[in-house]
């Protein structure tokens, strides 16, 4: 059993591979447990700031008030890609000094559009940050720490035909010392996996949000300023 296992006796007893793989399985595992945290708290921050700001959009019937409410939902990659598309249509609009011919320069609406695609670009990158290193994790630690049981296995009969003793009791301590590398990766691998698979679909929902309000904002625009 697990809990009878003696751990520092096994660690004494570990050559100095099956060591390296274990404090690197170790390290992975407590990097990807960090990052699971943080970003799960900034996901979570996302949605509410999210849910809040599409409120405030669709009650709201200025884009200034909403611009205004908009700076306190920083956390919100909505909140962001709305100012993006603004801040554009503040610009079209001081440059051709009124709303009246917003449609004759610069592109128009293609500006704003190309300012909230970029916007939408940016908050999928940040959202995306260290993600695909628990997916790394995931996809190796296995094999890993296979990596380190094989080559414990391997000293092991290694040790056993020097002696020329093949006993159980011989055999079955340094192979089940061995294995440890093996659930060390499997320990590692598993929350992350689930962790990857979590945020890349919260992620992939928050980019059809972003493109849903941005064909919104657009819409919008054209029917108030580019007439």
């Amino acid at each position: 059993m697990l809990a009878a296992m003696n751990y520092v006796e096994v660690l004494k007893s570990a050559t100095a591979i099956e060591l390296a793989v274990l404090v690197l399985l170790a390290g992975a595992s407590a990097w990807s447990w960090a990052l699971i945290a943080m970003k799960w708290n900034q996901l979570r921050k996302a949605r509410t700031e999210s849910v809040a700001f599409l409120d405030v959009f669709w009650k709201a019937s200025r884009l200034d008030a909403i611009y205004t409410e908009s700076q306190k939902l920083e956390a919100s990659p909505l909140s962001r890609v709305f100012r993006a598309g603004y801040e554009e249509l503040s610009k079209l609009a001081q440059h051709k000094g009124g709303d009246a011919a917003m449609s004759d320069k610069l592109g128009g609406i293609e500006n704003v559009e190309r300012a909230l695609t970029r916007a939408a670009l940016a908050e999928i990158t940040t959202l995306e940050a260290h993600v695909p290193f628990l997916g790394t994790v995931g996809s190796t630690a296995p094999f890993v720490g296979l990596f380190g049981t094989v080559m414990g296995i391997l000293g092991a009969f290694n040790e056993i035909a020097e002696k020329g003793n093949a006993t159980i009791a011989t055999v079955a301590a340094p192979i089940g010392n061995a294995l440890l590398a093996t659930a060390a990766g499997l320990a590692a691998a598993i929350p992350a996996v689930i962790a990857f698979n979590s945020f890349v679909s919260r992620i992939k929902i928050f980019d059809t949000e972003m493109s849903n309000f941005s064909n919104d904002f657009l819409n919008i625009v054209k029917r108030h300023f580019f007439k």
